[in-house]
């Protein structure tokens, strides 16, 4: 059988970071795709309203897995949805965690639903663990204001990752699921950058200074907050900046090599291209 051929994925948080750029490398790879979101794609779908569960599981043969966002209490809706999938007949689904998320404690909604997933017989599971987007830099928290990019991450290094090659590692997951069958993947850059080399980096892209500052990690989580980031949200939020701060941030590997095939991009090659959202 042609490794496409009958085959239809519904992608999850479709018109979003990760899940347009997933349907659309899905869609170049010749994989029927179903979209679904609150608003924007194929099919309407709500974390607060199971009633849209059934419609966007119906005639799909595998699922991309998006949590909710900016949720910390999802893990049993997840299990919900779960098992309507297996209801509908679902034979893969591939989920996107986070970065080391196999060493939090099963009570870390992250880490629930994928036990979750490796506890269902009825159908194979991909999952999806990549370092911070590169995009943040350009599209959410770490995006430059009046040319300084404030956040409390020290002088720690991530390997940030292009959502780009998150989304081919996905959609290969999705296309091949034969072949990725139990496989987790944490897809990085290929380098290891401090928040002031990135700057750094992002400057010689925009043509002008942008600088890192450093910030009281609680001051920030509390104007996040007040932004509108629910209150159990800015807890995540200051894990997270901790571990960049504390020296435990992504380290580069090959994964986005070995479920591609292609090399991941480098962050100077993401701030050139990306250089028209910071002019």
């Amino acid at each position: 059988m042609n490794n496409t051929a009958n085959r239809r994925v519904l992608v999850l948080g479709g018109t979003g970071k990760t899940g347009s750029r997933v349907a659309d490398t899905l869609s170049e790879r010749g994989v029927s795709v179903r979209t679904a979101a609150r608003g924007g794609a194929d099919i309407r779908f709500d974390w607060n309203n199971p009633a849209t569960f059934e419609g966007a599981l119906q005639g799909v043969t595998g699922v991309y897995l998006v949590s909710p966002v900016m949720r910390v209490d999802f893990a049993g809706v997840v299990s919900d949805f779960l098992d309507q999938a297996e209801q509908a007949g679902v034979r893969n689904v591939t989920y996107l965690s986070a970065y080391g998320m196999e060493y939090a404690p099963a009570e870390v909604a992250l880490r629930a639903v994928e036990l979750d997933l490796e506890s269902r017989g009825s159908f194979t599971h991909s999952i999806v663990r990549p370092a911070w987007f590169m995009q943040n830099f350009s599209e959410t928290f770490l995006k430059p204001v009046e040319d300084e990019i404030v956040v409390p991450g020290g002088t720690g290094g991530e390997a940030f990752v292009s959502a780009e090659d998150i989304a081919s590692v996905a959609a290969a997951t999705l296309a091949e699921p034969e072949r990725h069958a139990g496989r987790a993947y944490a897809p990085t850059g290929p380098e290891s950058l401090t928040l002031d080399e990135a700057a750094r980096i992002i400057s010689a892209a925009a043509g002008r200074t942008i600088v890192y500052r450093d910030t009281d990690r609680t001051e920030w989580v509390g104007a996040m907050v007040r932004s509108g980031v629910p209150a159990e949200y800015g807890e995540v939020l200051h894990a997270l900046t901790e571990t960049i701060a504390s020296g435990r941030g992504a380290q580069p590997n090959d994964d986005v090599l070995a479920a591609t095939g292609a090399a991941p991009v480098s962050f100077a090659d993401f701030a050139a291209k990306t250089a028209p959202a910071w002019k």
